[in-house]
């Protein structure tokens, strides 16, 4: 099983609409994506390491997948319309990692 994180860093003045990530871009992924997303978790950071520190993500998004193979066939043929959806959005740059669950 694998992990794509989709982390959105805070910055200052950073646009990030909540509502339409969760309410929209999502559903849209996941449509798009179909059975080979196998789970989907969303964290909004609250705060950072500090009691007064901010968060470091604004949001992050936790896609699962059988395999790389998997996530790779998967999302090459909607890569477009996905990604032509983030500016509805935000104006930050999504952080991507792919990783091993152990």
């Amino acid at each position: 099983m694998i992990k794509v994180s989709v982390m959105y860093p805070r910055r200052d003045g950073a646009r990030f609409d909540i509502d339409y990530y969760v309410g929209k871009h999502l559903p849209l992924v996941w449509r798009l994506l179909g059975p080979d997303l196998k789970r989907v978790e969303v964290d909004q950071g609250l705060a950072g390491g500090g009691p007064e520190a901010p968060p470091i993500y604004i949001a992050m998004a936790l896609l699962h997948f059988d395999s790389v193979d998997a996530f790779l066939a998967a999302f090459g043929p909607h890569a477009a319309e996905i990604l032509g959806d983030i500016p509805n959005y935000t104006d930050i740059s999504p952080a991507i990692q792919v990783s091993t669950i152990l």
